[in-house]
């Protein structure tokens, strides 16, 4: 390991150019979800150049690539995300999360070149992570199939870690039902006959209410939440045709889908108390993250010395991602590293997206690159460490069955 440790590290030292530069063009011009055209041209032109075998607009989608390396044995997928948020660009830093995995991958095809064994590592681009269910269609077009394990890291808020830890390997993240629901009732004159009316905009600030009151009997790591999207044009039009947007999060995939079970007889009360008829669209649901403890500790080890702690702080990264659906396919890997913003913001916010952009937060992600090359090439070369993670990943999607 000590010889594959020095060639994957010298390898993305030689390429750290060529990663800096996808990393700076992805944060300048963030594109939205399946709108990510730059970056996808980045990525394929600059493997391309490398003399990498490159599949752009790959799996059916416009904005997907696939690079693979190697041939035989197992394959290590590495997830590079890179779409924006409206508004305030970067604020998850996806342009890290791209430079990290970019690193990974190029370490880990140094070590297969370099050993000569069997074994295949392939960079995916994963479009539309925020809210657009990228990973859900590559999944469904078989991106995932066969792989011994998946992997990525995702930038956090480094205010909450204690120096010198810097990151955290095994982090949960909730399993996230996304829903409109959309209200119909029937316009009124609202000053001459409110009478002849059915009021959709009733049906929304009822079930509004009703959620919140839900939220007084869920769990502390439930979440429920939402916006209007629609609620009427004109005071005097008794409004038709209103539409919410809710998220209902929880531990487990299954645990969301009940709690959503809950949540949706707020929606159908309100209907039937108004009048108005009731229609559920679902959106793009993630499923739960359910890293892989073997790969998470392979990870720490990997990592400089007490710069990564396993599990702690539990809430570091307490959002939802379709990661959570690579999952439930094979055995994945989804840790978390710190970057400093000037005032303590967190992701989503134009604080963060500015410190996404910096040397620093680049630096970090190229150190959590060379990490999981380690623990990729632990995977392709140790057959019992293989075994055991698929083992236990197999053993966990058994508890996920039932709901655990």
């Amino acid at each position: 390991m000590a010889d594959t440790a020095d060639v994957i590290a010298e390898e993305i030292r030689r390429r750290t150019d060529d990663i800096s530069s996808i990393n700076r063009r992805i944060h300048s011009n963030p594109e939205l979800a399946y709108e990510e055209h730059q970056a996808h041209d980045a990525f394929v032109s600059t493997l391309q150049s490398l003399g990498l075998t490159v599949t752009p607009h790959a799996y059916g989608l416009s904005t997907a690539f696939s690079a693979d390396f190697g041939t035989g044995g197992r394959l290590i997928v590495f997830n590079a995300e890179y779409d924006a948020l409206p508004g305030i660009g970067h604020a998850c830093g996806h342009n890290l999360i791209a430079s990290a995995s970019f690193a990974a991958f190029l370490g880990a095809a140094a070590a297969l070149r370099s050993s000569n064994q069997p074994g295949r590592v392939r960079l995916l681009g994963t479009p539309a992570e925020e809210g657009g269910g990228g990973k859900l269609k590559l999944i469904a077009a078989g991106a995932y199939r066969g792989a011994a394990a998946s992997m990525m890291v995702h930038p956090g808020p480094s205010h909450g870690l204690a120096a010198p830890v810097r990151g955290v390997s095994f982090v949960r993240m909730l399993a996230n039902v996304k829903v409109q629901v959309h209200f119909a009732g029937r316009e009124a004159h609202a000053a001459i006959a409110p009478w002849d009316g059915v009021n959709a905009l009733d049906a929304v600030c009822l079930s509004y209410n009703a959620v919140s009151m839900l939220r007084q009997q869920i769990r502390p790591h439930e979440r429920i939440h939402g916006v209007f999207r629609a609620a009427g044009n004109r005071p005097n039009v008794t409004p038709a045709d209103c539409t919410v947007e809710y998220y209902v999060r929880n531990a487990t995939r299954a645990g969301a889908e009940a709690l959503w079970a809950r949540v949706r007889r707020c929606f159908e009360g309100a209907a039937l108390a108004t009048g108005c008829e009731m229609r559920v669209e679902p959106l793009n649901s993630y499923a739960d993250v359910r890293p892989s403890r073997a790969l998470c500790e392979a990870y720490v080890e990997a990592m400089p010395r007490g710069t990564v702690a396993m599990d702690e702080p539990a809430d570091i990264l307490a959002g939802s991602t379709d990661m959570g659906d690579v999952c439930y396919e094979c055995p994945g890997f989804h840790g978390v590293f710190g970057i400093d913003t000037k005032e303590g913001e967190a992701n989503h916010t134009k604080g963060f997206a500015a410190a996404a952009g910096t040397q620093d937060a680049l630096d970090r992600a190229l150190e959590c690159g060379r990490g999981m090359a380690l623990v990729a090439w632990r995977v392709l070369s140790d057959d019992a460490f293989a075994e055991r993670v698929q083992k236990e990943w197999e053993d966990d999607m058994k508890l996920a069955a039932e709901g655990k």
